[in-house]
């Protein structure tokens, strides 16, 4: 990461629909209470609903509403497609190119005022960029911590350690944790899971959210403001 870079953590997912925007939202108002300038940012987004401004995705609206650093949502999130499908399919057929070049200037110009940025990724860890590359090329350029949300049901194991392999390989990316989420309600054996994932993560969670009726930061914040999550961010007390 250059000199002038600000510190930052990349939220990324075992799959889509994990619950990573939560994630990143209680991290962004746990960090920002303990005093530290902080701002949430979406790099590339795909799902959006047309407004008066453009298009807008609920996600990168969430971020920028929780940011302590208030900048424009064009520049929270610069790449939102409408359609709700993979980013660098909305990418090509909208015509536009998302290079990581190009991510980490714009990640300098958003998080200049910051102290430390949360980054949230889309989908999981090796989501393609169009027209190459990966999403995960940002973090590794930047050498930013990376939190991994798992969401827990069938097959989180497998998913959840190749994420973890995949992270290790960058020779730049620090593995900063995880968090559980229970969205499966109906998950089978959710103690022996757990042990597993931590056996297979190397760490106990930092975090395991229970079954939420509807999707609260402040719930998942209560969670998450403890020692070990501002030491895994890069901000200790």
């Amino acid at each position: 990461m250059g000199a002038r870079c600000t510190p930052g953590i990349f939220v990324t997912g075992t799959d889509t629909g994990v619950g990573k925007s939560l994630v990143s939202a209680a991290l962004i108002r746990v960090v920002g209470s303990h005093g530290r300038r902080t701002i949430g940012l979406k790099p590339v987004a795909s799902g959006a609903r047309w407004t008066p401004s453009g298009f807008c995705n609920d996600d990168a609206l969430l971020l920028n509403a929780t940011s302590t650093v208030r900048i424009p949502l064009e520049l929270t999130n610069p790449y939102c497609f409408e359609p709700a499908i993979a980013p660098h399919l909305a990418a090509a057929e909208a015509g536009v190119t998302v290079t990581a070049e190009e991510l980490e200037a714009w990640y300098e110009r958003a998080s200049a005022g910051a102290d430390i940025a949360v980054v949230e990724g889309a989908g999981g860890w090796r989501t393609p960029l169009h027209p190459s590359g990966y999403l995960s090329d940002l973090p590794e350029r930047l050498g930013l911590g990376v939190i991994l949300v798992v969401g827990l049901r069938l097959g989180c194991l497998n998913h959840a350690r190749l994420t973890f392999e995949a992270i290790q390989a960058s020779r730049s990316c620090r593995f900063a944790g995880w968090v559980g989420n229970r969205i499966d309600r109906g998950f089978e054996r959710l103690d022996a899971n757990l042990a597993s994932l931590e056996r297979l993560l190397g760490c106990a969670p930092l975090a395991v959210i229970p079954p939420l009726a509807e999707a609260s930061v402040a719930e998942v914040a209560a969670l998450l403001d403890r020692p070990e999550v501002l030491v895994a961010v890069g901000c200790p007390d």
